[in-house]
């Protein structure tokens, strides 16, 4: 699993079958401190996750692991949105400050 921000949407309306219904997020990788590291990637949403949220995403084929994305082709899946992430007794991020 993988720290990410929701940086964008991503709306495709001709797309492979399997993929119908399916929300797509743009997310941007982030360190522990919540500085954006490496590129883009897009994410199949299973969670209900909104821009700017802090997410916990996955990729290759843990990424088909969920409910949502199950037998579908699908490289990029956010699978939680974090509340609070604390790191050695310091909270590094917290939804409710953030807001």
């Amino acid at each position: 699993m993988l720290l990410g921000k929701v940086v964008g949407t991503l709306v495709a309306t001709r797309k492979e079958p399997s993929l119908e219904g399916l929300k797509f997020l743009v997310l941007k990788q982030i360190d522990i401190e919540g500085k954006e590291t490496g590129g883009y990637l897009v994410a199949a949403d299973a969670v209900g996750a909104g821009v700017a949220e802090v997410v916990l995403y996955a990729t290759g084929s843990a990424a088909r692991q969920t409910k949502v994305t199950h037998q579908r082709p699908c490289d990029g899946v956010i699978m939680a949105i974090v509340d609070t992430l604390e790191v050695n007794g310091v909270v590094k991020y917290d939804k409710v400050e953030a807001d």
